[in-house]
């Protein structure tokens, strides 16, 4: 606007432009601010990438990544090479079954050298070998016939009542339904090719919703058979735990362990709050509890807590890899030296142990006083400042392992289950392979088979009865 067309307006139109432009200029001002604020935001945002792009990447070495994701190192061909060319050692042999099922002696009838016929003279076992082989698989079908007829007193018909080992209902063994039940939970054969094995190895055709109701049949025993697992483990002093990702239909659940010793539960729920647990627990709670540093897990112990080392050592390896070379070099030492000294507890004095754990925590006093040289050295002495109670509890308990790493071995077959078969389509599903894990987990640290623990149950005998 030129000044000819300023001087030709009135005064009242001169000053509604003048409050306009006021009011653009207003605007703008509070535009300009904004787009400052968001440069500022973007220039930390940029500081905080470029920070990262420092950082080591997370490996299993360093952190709780499974060691499924992390990068393979190609193999040295020249270390191969040299390999091959080296002798192999001594082979060895399959040794003799203790117990034969049948024995066959063959006696030499003729000289193998000139051939003279012999049948008087003595001879002795020159070699010894074993032929094995199965036999024809089928299953044994029993026809039952149920005989009766009309009774010459009272001229009303009767019936002879269905044996107590072959009952009437479904026409499927116990040790056909532990056979199935094995194959699922174990060896992770889907439905659909489990019908099918059953029919090319067996013989026996069996529909996909005939095995459904097997195991929909079978979870009373298991149930049974759990709440004594859990009465055990409530009875302890010590219990250790873990959970994993479960899938159920379209949903995120969690799977989780409580064992210790010779006994494992297992729970599958659609949480991961500390409301799985104290469902678990009742009122009961332990004098000690072994876990990761996850929150669900802590607090649950009447007199302490021990946190996974294993864990943690990752956690400090990666303040190492990081650029910490004051703090997390000397805490990895520290925590090595801790659980050497607990692979050594069974040969030690109480009073010896005693001395090692005053001496462990007077190294930790010294290194807390520390200042470490990265961000992430200063965020993992935070770490210890809050959990430092709960490092060297196993020193002095024999009892306590100093790791996790008994719950994550516990998991490990229930991770790969869930890769075979994505997971479950109902809760129930999800339910009974918790319970069907707990007896197979249970039974294995009883030094029972995995289809012995399985038939027994539907058989409803406790494994404690078996060990």
């Amino acid at each position: 606007m030129d000044r000819k067309t300023l001087d030709s307006l009135d005064k009242e139109m001169l000053i509604r432009l003048i409050l306009s432009q006021a009011e653009a200029i207003e605007r703008l001002s509070r535009e300009v601010e904004a787009l400052r604020a968001d440069n500022s935001k973007l220039h930390a945002d940029n500081a905080k990438l470029r920070a990262k792009l420092n950082l080591p990447s997370k490996t299993p070495e360093n952190s709780s990544t499974p060691p499924s994701q992390g990068n393979k190192v190609s193999g040295d061909e020249s270390k191969t090479s040299e390999a091959k060319r080296r002798k192999p050692h001594a082979g060895a042999h399959r040794p003799l079954h203790p117990n034969p099922t049948a024995k066959r002696d063959v006696f030499a009838s003729s000289c193998e050298h000139c051939g003279a016929f012999f049948l008087d003279t003595p001879q002795f076992v020159c070699e010894a070998y074993d032929h094995i082989e199965i036999p024809r698989i089928a299953p044994h079908v029993t026809r039952v016939s149920l005989l009766g007829g009309a009774c010459l007193c009272c001229a009303r018909k009767f019936k002879a009542p269905p044996p107590q080992d072959m009952p009437k209902g479904s026409p499927f063994g116990p040790n056909l339904r532990a056979f199935v039940i094995y194959l699922r939970f174990t060896q992770g054969i889907a439905f659909e090719r489990l019908a099918t094995l059953l029919s090319d190895l067996l013989g026996l055709d069996i529909s996909e919703g005939a095995l459904v109701n097997m195991l929909d049949a079978a979870r009373a025993s298991f149930t049974a058979a759990t709440a004594a697992i859990r009465a055990k483990l409530l009875g302890g002093t010590i219990l250790q735990s873990d959970e994993t990702g479960l899938r159920v239909g379209k949903k995120n659940w969690w799977l989780w362990v409580f064992h210790h010793d010779d006994s494992a539960f297992f729970v599958s729920a659609p949480s991961r709050a500390k409301k799985v647990v104290e469902d678990f627990l009742g009122e009961f709670r332990p004098d000690f509890w072994v876990s990761d540093r996850y929150g669900g897990q802590m607090g649950w112990a009447s007199v302490n807590n021990q946190v996974c080392l294993a864990h943690l050592i990752r956690d400090v390896q990666y303040a190492i890899d990081a650029g910490d070379d004051i703090f997390a070099p000397e805490l990895r030492h520290l925590l090595g030296r801790a659980c050497r000294i607990g692979r050594r507890r069974e040969r030690l004095a109480d009073a010896t142990l005693k001395t090692y754990a005053a001496r462990l925590n007077a190294r930790l006093d010294k290194l807390m006083g520390l200042a470490p040289s990265h961000e992430a050295g200063v965020k993992l002495q935070r770490t210890i400042k809050r959990i430092r109670q709960y490092l060297f509890v196993f020193v002095t308990n024999r009892n306590i392992p100093a790791t996790n790493n008994g719950s994550e071995r516990a998991l490990r077959p229930c991770a790969v289950f869930r890769k075979i078969t994505n997971g479950f389509r109902t809760e129930w599903g999800a339910k009974l392979y918790a319970d069907i894990r707990s007896v197979i987990e249970t039974a294995r640290r009883r030094s029972i088979g995995a289809f012995e623990a399985i038939r027994l149950t539907l058989a409803g005998m406790s494994l404690e009865n078996s060990t």
